[in-house]
């Protein structure tokens, strides 16, 4: 039986089946968390006075019994379901009877899906940040390994200065633990317990919001309730924003070993392991995996993208519209995690071509520094070094 459903109701099937969409399936992500939320709102029910104390245990046992399918793969939500919501009454209805149809008391699915939410995004930053954490303590073993190999470093894709490995590793290294700061950041912000807001607009009723939030370890209680339905969606792109920054660097990261890893280059050596073959050419050895993740930071994008559009021009308040923001999330966090998972692979097994790096670092590239010596050693102006430096230059390579 639906939430919403009376005697009366009569609703064309198309239309049933249109919107519900692909809920029932993507719910299957959240309906832990929405049981852990029905439980802390089961004991707040109980300190009311709402519901005995034999009641609660009843109804925390078949709740916990909930989860323990889902994690065993024994739980499904059917689309007849709608969503998590409705499957978990109607197991506590057909489980327990009248006391199964208690547990939505001072409750809204508006209030009861952004507070599973928020309690799986929580979750999921945090295992972004340990990918995160694993990529970089990666980075600086690779680093270790090749500490002292210089290679050419390059603006505006042509030969510059000179750089080293460790310069290399660096910069990925400082952006990804700014990265992390940007994903606490984020965490922090979604960290508002909305339980207790009903639709968007209060409850006619005095409940402990307090009490809910401190239940399931929110720090704070969003106390707006209308805000509680205008943030959604643009928590949720800020969560995307976040992922995105990660997925940048993962992009440049991937594309630098593209490139010189090319044979013109052959800076770096991507073993056989990280590569695909062609069904052609019998010779290739092709970097597939670097090229998914460089473009999944596009993909990544066009998800932030997504969320944003959806919810511009709508009035405040819930519109079924942000239904549509639950999937690009949920699959931004599986995107972004399978990604760091494959750089950290990557970073792992790539090799350095030590000969190849520091044959390339030709003279052109020490211009800079000769440039310099002659301020410090002769005293002359710096624009006066740099012109008998580019005059030098011209010699050795005339046009």
């Amino acid at each position: 039986m639906k939430l919403w459903e009376t005697e009366d109701t009569k609703i064309n099937k198309e239309i049933e089946k249109f919107t519900v969409g692909e809920d029932y399936n993507i719910d299957m992500s959240i309906i832990v968390y929405d049981c852990k939320a029905s439980i802390a709102h089961a004991k707040m029910l109980h300190k009311m006075g709402i519901l005995s104390k034999g009641e609660l245990t009843q109804l925390v046992d078949a709740l916990n019994v909930i989860i323990g399918l889902v994690k065993a793969g024994h739980f499904q939500i059917k689309i007849e379901d709608e969503d998590c919501h409705t499957a978990i009454e109607n197991f506590l209805v057909a489980k327990l009877g009248k006391l199964g149809e208690k547990i939505h008391t001072f409750r809204s699915r508006n209030d009861q899906v952004v507070t599973a939410l928020r309690l799986y995004y929580k979750d999921e930053i945090s295992k972004v940040i340990e990918l995160v954490n694993e990529l970089i303590e990666g980075l600086l073993i690779f680093k270790n390994r090749f500490i002292g190999v210089k290679l050419p470093g390059y603006t505006h894709t042509r030969k510059a200065m000179p750089s080293s490995i460790g310069i290399w590793c660096d910069s990925f290294i400082a952006s990804m633990e700014d990265n992390k700061a940007l994903l606490g950041f984020v965490k922090t912000l979604i960290d508002q317990s909305p339980l207790g807001t009903g639709a968007g607009y209060g409850l006619p009723v005095s409940i402990d919001r307090s009490f809910l939030a401190e239940q399931l370890g929110f720090k704070k209680v969003q106390h707006s309730p209308l805000y509680v339905q205008n943030s959604r969606g643009k928590f949720e792109a800020t969560i995307l924003h976040a992922l995105s920054q990660v997925m940048l660097d993962l992009n440049k990261m991937a594309t630098d070993f593209i490139l010189f890893s090319l044979e013109h280059f052959n800076y770096f050596h991507l073993p056989d392991e990280l590569c695909t073959g062609s069904s052609i050419m019998p010779h290739k050895k092709n970097p597939d995996a670097l090229e998914l993740v460089r473009a999944s930071y596009h993909k990544l994008l066009a998800m932030e993208a997504q969320v944003k559009t959806t919810i511009a021009n709508l009035i405040s308040g819930y519109h079924r519209d942000h239904q549509l923001t639950k999937k690009p999330v949920i699959e931004g966090f599986a995107l972004t995690k399978e990604c760091l998972k494959i750089m950290g692979l990557v970073v792992a097994s790539i090799g350095v071509n030590k000969g190849a790096c520091e044959s390339d670092l030709t003279p052109e590239l020490f211009a800079t520094q000769e440039a310099y010596e002659l301020v410090i050693k002769q005293g002359i102006p710096f624009r006066e070094a740099y012109k008998k430096v580019a005059n030098l230059i011209k010699l050795i390579n005339p046009e």
